[in-house]
């Protein structure tokens, strides 16, 4: 790219030019072999921790490089373009740190975000349920108070970085008959008694960004770990799911840049009639919307990023960003996919990988349906 985008500085560019020659160098050439054997992305994380991108949602205080928000966006666009599974897999990790950043004392963060930020140590995000997926507020998880310490009992489906995770932070019901209001937050170390991991889901996409069930059966945490007071883990997920929005959007923006330069660079070589298929207007359409909707995207997040940088409210731009492009992406991908014909459709290339890696991104994080209830309440509340 030879322009600055909107809302970004120099500085934020070389950090993500940065990231992004790793990304080449390292994350690609094995993307693919990720998405055939499914081995975990978190092979990477020591590669990533060097460049810093383990901690770029924490601030210097606490062991991060103290980069922008924007800055941590634009790497996360340069990952995914070569890798989206690496993408997730960060991204459950930031879910994981910013609960505690957002939600814990400052003695809480001290003690569990800088090993995290330096890499050696990995967190996971432990909210969606079999029965609460979209919903989080009918969980079914109880944490039960015995002294100085919680009782946590419950289940927790589609947890990313569960297995390898350090810690996690896990959600669960204070209070059974309070709805929302009876959320609770809570550290728990992975390595207490009564976790139980499964083995990695079998995913269409995302292959590397393993996904785990855990069993909470009668875990012990200290009440020292509870984030805030009873009663305010759902705040505090909600504004964790805000910065993790624009983390989906910027996965869905790298993926449709890849698929993208793919789409141009075969409609530049396949000849029909002995000519590129690039000259072709059929061909020339698809490619023109294909740009246009991933700048479209690209502007409803830097218009978010801009506000989360300022320390404004951005709940309704983080959902209208996280919305657009991961719908953006789904056409994008598609498009390339048609553009190659035949050829698309192989695992010989990537394009079928794209395809796949984009689906769950109308779904993690809220659901495309969830985030046109947030816009739509933001709107009639004259927002």
């Amino acid at each position: 790219m030879n322009f600055l985008r909107l809302g970004s500085t120099e500085d934020d560019q070389a950090i993500a030019d940065a990231v992004a020659r790793f990304a080449d160098e390292t994350l690609a050439p094995v993307a693919q072999a990720m998405d055939e054997e499914a081995f975990s992305a978190t092979r990477h994380v020591a590669g990533l921790a060097r460049l810093g991108v383990m901690g770029m949602n924490l601030p210097e205080s606490l062991g991060g490089p103290g980069v922008t928000p924007t800055a941590m966006l634009m790497s996360l666009v340069a990952i995914s373009r070569a890798c989206a599974a690496t993408s997730s897999m960060i991204g459950a990790h930031y879910l994981g740190t910013d609960a505690v950043h957002l939600g814990g004392s400052a003695e809480q963060q001290a003690q569990w975000l800088p090993r995290c930020a330096s890499g050696e140590w990995l967190a996971a995000f432990a909210l969606t349920e079999p029965r609460g997926g979209s919903h989080p507020a009918d969980m079914r998880t109880r944490a039960v108070r015995e002294g100085d310490e919680y009782v946590i009992t419950g289940v927790k489906h589609f947890i990313s970085n569960a297995a390898e995770a350090t810690f996690m932070v896990v959600f669960a019901k204070t209070d059974m008959e309070a709805g929302a209001r009876g959320v609770s937050a809570f550290i728990v170390p992975r390595d207490l008694a009564g976790i139980q991991v499964s083995s990695p889901e079998k995913l269409m996409g995302i292959r590397g960004g393993h996904a785990f069930e855990v069993s909470l059966d009668g875990v012990r945490v200290p009440a020292a770990n509870r984030l805030g007071a009873e009663g305010t883990g759902f705040k505090i997920a909600m504004k964790v799911l805000d910065n993790s929005r624009l983390d989906v959007a910027a996965t869905s923006l790298g993926i449709a840049e890849a698929a993208l330069m793919a789409a141009v660079d075969w409609a530049n070589q396949r000849l029909v009639g002995g000519e590129p298929i690039a000259t072709k207007q059929a061909i020339q359409f698809k490619l023109a919307e294909m740009k246009l909707r991933l700048e479209a995207a690209w502007g409803l997040t830097m218009q978010a990023l801009a506000l989360r940088q300022a320390g404004q409210p951005f709940t309704q731009q983080s959902a209208m960003a996280k919305l657009y492009a991961s719908e953006m992406v789904g056409f994008v991908t598609d498009e390339a996919l048609q553009i190659h014909g035949g050829y698309g459709y192989t695992r010989e290339m990537p394009l079928e990988r794209y395809v796949r890696d984009a689906r769950i991104l109308r779904i993690y994080e809220g659901s495309s349906e969830i985030q046109r209830t947030i816009i739509a309440r933001s709107v009639l509340q004259g927002v």
